[in-house]
């Protein structure tokens, strides 16, 4: 019997020892068009990136690890364990990039487990409520939910839905937001999301690391990017720093990967493709996870992995009894990470791509086997040999055309359920005080056009010229209920007196521009031609208390005179609650 006892004893402070065990902690680090070629240790002679060269050698890293071609639907699908399709988002701006609020997403189901959850840096999933950061599960963020930011040094960014200035290069201030949460959240579980936004454009990066670069012979732009990507080598040391201090790196599970393939022609280990591409350059991303006295150092992971797959495979390393609400695209990996003896399952990994237009189109689009790349772009379809032809230098479909039947079949069988619930405008909620309608979402007929082109975000209309110009939105509200409505906009002196009018069914209010405000575009410290619009400070003004019906309804922007040759730039257009 007191054998007995003892025994049942040591099996009691066994069992509660397990119990008292943290679960681990989740430091997980996105990139922004780094591509697979941007690390030293993947063949990159010019570049250096120690930290991430390290980061592989003490962890594992996946061989083959594949994204979608664009930056919001790679987040979608890493946030959701879902094809982007699926989740709402199809592109990355004029409201195509926002995630259904109905996903679940992988800090709302951490945070359920009782994890402290913070995002610092670009989110793209939705700026508006309740499809913002900390609608979706995050405790705290600091960053932007737009597509690209325009400025990197001292710049303006998002906490909570309250603009804060900052001071410093963007990284590193991001990397500072992050470690002082791990500093006040090392004593529970905690879920940091760092999803940096280098090396995105604008190519804007400290003078340490643009002039190395430059002294290698680089141009400007190849400069830049490169800068940019040390830099956040430098600030992943920082992170890890912060774990060892804090003595929390053996019970912490660092993720890196990055959410598409280069954003420029560059070295990418001779693979087809960049940014945008659904060849195999511009979805085979770095991925790497480390887990100290968990995880095989220098580990080489010859499965098959994707965004998809991070949430069941975290949620299982954490021991989290994970049940999705929607069905889920991804599969753990967890065995695979763990475990010395690796079994390769059989699987197909599908990828598609949409620019701004609305009309979803069933290609560009493609998936990969463990050996084959289906690609069907044009109108004829294309099939490479992965194994044999890594470059995909010869295109094998008219040798194997019963394969690329069936596989045509199969991407078609996949685009059409995955796309099944596609809108191809959504609706922005006025169930909250305060909404912002950008020109970038807006649908728009008459002489109007965007001053960059694109309608990426941060992008305005111009040439408002004729009564019959018109901008809507498509709005909804669970209520009737009375808004202010007022524009942001500029206008020379010699073109202020056109009366602007803000319509929703037979409701309208109207005012006259009377203030001019004609400010210079903002000088920012581009060291490369950027591609995105320049910008400038804006001049609100109010319209009117507009009274707004519940419901789907249409929001309507125009013009009762135009006094002179145009009514004024457009930015946006505000309601706010009385």
């Amino acid at each position: 019997m007191k054998l007995g006892f003892i025994i049942c004893a040591v099996l009691s402070l066994i069992s509660c020892r397990e119990r008292t065990t943290p679960p681990p902690n989740v430091l997980f680090i996105l990139t922004d068009d780094q591509g697979w070629g941007d690390m030293s240790s993947h063949g990159n002679k010019v570049l250096e990136t120690p930290v991430l060269d390290r980061l592989a050698l003490d962890g594992a890293e996946f061989d083959r690890f594949f994204v979608s071609p664009l930056c919001a639907p790679t987040r979608a699908s890493l946030l959701t364990g879902r094809y982007h399709l699926k989740t709402g988002t199809s592109s990355v701006s004029k409201g195509l990039e926002t995630m259904d609020t109905e996903e679940e997403t992988i800090a709302e189901v951490f945070k359920e487990n009782g994890y402290a959850t913070g995002i610092f840096g670009k989110w793209h999933n939705g700026s508006h409520y309740p499809n913002r950061p900390t609608d979706q599960g995050f405790d705290e963020f600091i960053g932007f939910c737009a597509g690209h930011w325009t400025n990197y040094f001292d710049t303006k960014l998002d906490s909570g839905h309250v603009e804060i200035e900052t001071k410093g290069f963007i990284t590193d201030y991001l990397t500072d937001k992050a470690i002082d949460f791990i500093d006040r959240k090392k004593n529970v579980p905690f879920l940091c999301y760092i999803p940096f936004n280098a090396p995105h454009g604008p190519f804007q990066v400290p003078d340490k690391y643009f002039d190395k670069y430059k002294a290698k012979g680089l141009d400007d732009k190849l400069a830049s990017i490169y800068g940019m990507v040390e830099n956040v080598d430098d600030n992943i040391a920082r992170l890890l720093a912060k774990l060892d201090k804090e003595e929390l790196a053996e019970n912490t599970i660092v993720v890196f990967m990055t959410d598409n393939g280069p954003n420029s022609v560059r070295y990418n280990g001779a693979m087809k493709g960049v940014k945008g591409h659904v060849d195999e350059g511009g979805v085979r991303v770095p991925s790497i996870i480390k887990w100290q006295g968990r995880i095989t150092a220098g580990k080489k992971i010859k499965q098959m992995g994707a965004h998809i797959d991070w949430l069941p495979t975290l949620t299982e390393l954490c021991g989290i009894n994970y049940n999705p609400a929607k069905k889920i695209d991804g599969i753990s990996l967890a065995s695979n990470i763990l475990n010395e003896e690796q079994e390769t399952a059989e699987r197909t990994i599908f990828t598609h791509v949409a620019f701004l237009e609305r009309e979803l189109k069933e290609r560009p689009g493609s998936f990969r086997t463990s050996q084959y790349r289906f690609v069907a772009k044009g109108e004829k379809a294309e099939l490479y040999d992965m194994i044999s032809d890594p470059r995909q230098e010869k295109d094998i479909a008219e040798e194997q055309t019963k394969m690329v039947t069936d596989f045509t079949n199969q991407y078609q069988a996949w685009f059409s359920d995955a796309s099944q619930n596609y809108q191809s405008i959504k609706p922005i909620s006025l169930n909250t005080d305060f909404v912002e309608l950008p020109a970038f979402e807006a649908q728009f007929k008459g002489n109007l056009r965007f001053v960059e082109g694109h309608g990426w975000s941060h992008d305005y209309l111009v040439d408002w010229s004729s009564k019959e110009d018109e901008i809507t939105w498509l709005i909804e509200s669970d209520s009737d209920k009375e808004m202010v409505a007022s524009i942001r906009y500029t206008c020379p002196e010699d073109e202020i007196g056109s009366t602007i009018a803000v319509s929703l069914l037979k409701n309208r209010v109207e005012n006259s521009i009377t203030n001019a405000f004609d400010p210079p575009l903002l000088i920012h410290p581009n060291r490369f031609i950027r591609r995105e619009n320049r910008e400038k400070n804006w001049a609100t003004m109010e319209i009117g208390t507009l009274k707004l019906s519940k419901g789907r309804n249409t929001i309507r922007l125009s013009t009762i005179n135009v006094a002179h040759s145009q009514v004024a730039d457009f930015k946006s257009l505000i309601l706010e609650d009385i």
